[in-house]
């Protein structure tokens, strides 16, 4: 890119008011136009501390994480300037927003069209990646290399795509097959993937998904019966 890229970043949120607040202070404002936070229907003040924090809110009344994205990126397709990668991250704190130029580095030299934070390549903080999580990763990137012919390691949130890629995609979850829907889908349209090491850390307050039960096994459905919708 002979310009400078714009860059927006996407977080969505669910009660995140503890951790959201300190995500948007770390993320290296030099790099990025808007940061849209998709509040979840939260119960807290998420909503205004990501404003406090300079964030874009939009709020989507409907639960689950890919809900959630979706409604971030209706607010970025009614920008009259599209931007040229958009970001993912969370919002728990688990991610360390200033490895942002990391990730987008293999689009701004043209080797990739998507790049997947994976922290199975970095360093993981002792308790950050519950056991099933770690299973259940291991699991469903041997399951995409199996089926789909990609070699991932991990299907971590922190990530970045080209806008023009992301739209291609035409991305439909709404839940927890988000992450794999677009691993899976870029596999099959050949676009250009690859990992770079990030790091990970003990996320602030409960995961909504690996903190639970249900959550786990949800997600865990969720994921292996979108690896085989594609097929």
């Amino acid at each position: 890119m002979a310009t400078k890229p714009i860059i927006d970043v996407i977080i969505p949120a669910y009660n995140e008011e503890r951790s959201i607040g300190l995500v948007l202070d770390e993320i290296p404002k030099e790099w990025v136009r808007n940061v849209v936070v998709a509040n979840n229907n939260s119960t807290d003040r998420t909503g205004e501390v990501a404003e406090l924090h300079g964030a874009k809110v939009v709020f989507q009344p409907e639960p689950g994480y890919g809900n959630a994205c979706l409604k971030a990126m209706e607010f970025i397709a009614q920008q009259e300037v599209k931007p040229d990668i958009v970001v993912f991250l969370d919002g728990d704190h688990s991610d360390y927003p200033e490895q942002l130029p990391e990730v987008v580095k293999p689009i701004l030299d043209d080797e990739a069209d998507m790049v997947i934070g994976s922290r199975a390549l970095g360093k993981s903080e002792s308790g950050s990646l519950t056991p099933q999580q770690i299973f259940g990763n291991w699991l469903a990137t041997r399951l995409l290399r199996l089926f789909y012919g990609v070699k991932f390691t991990d299907l971590g949130p922190f990530r970045a795509i080209r806008y023009e890629s992301l739209l291609q995609l035409n991305m439909i979850d709404r839940n927890y097959g988000w992450t794999v829907e677009m691993q899976i889908k870029a596999a099959k349209q050949k676009l250009r993937s690859v990992e770079v090491p990030v790091d990970y850390r003990v996320r602030i307050g409960e995961s909504k998904v690996s903190g639970t039960v249900k959550g786990t096994i949800g997600a865990g459905y969720k994921i292996i019966l979108t690896l085989f919708k594609y097929l």
